[in-house]
């Protein structure tokens, strides 16, 4: 499936506009993460644990999103987004979401 940030797609042309779809997750830290990345908030540099965790949870909500689009029968999405907000203390929710057409 195809899934651009764009209002279009290139080489193509969007027949049906079907909806909003989304797919989302919630991941949370944990302690043993959280110390190791205290010490590199401390010394400086990337907190590396806590960047695969978002980027995991960003391909998670992508695939979930795909997974939506797939059962309304897409052939692509278009506009895809991404947003990430703090649910709990420690715990943050990733979503993707975009327009799911079909195309000519």
């Amino acid at each position: 499936m195809k899934m651009v940030t764009t209002e279009t797609i290139a080489g193509a042309e969007i027949d049906e506009s079907i909806g909003v779809v989304r797919g989302s997750t919630v991941e949370a830290r944990n302690i043993g993460r959280d110390v190791t990345q205290l010490v590199r908030n401390v010394t400086g540099g990337e907190l590396k644990a806590y960047s695969r965790l978002l980027s995991n949870a960003r391909d998670e909500a992508l695939s979930r999103m795909e997974a939506d689009a797939a059962e309304v029968e897409a052939d692509a999405v278009v506009n895809v987004r991404f947003e990430t907000s703090t649910v709990v203390q420690g715990g943050a929710e990733v979503i993707a979401y975009g327009t799911a057409v079909r195309l000519r």
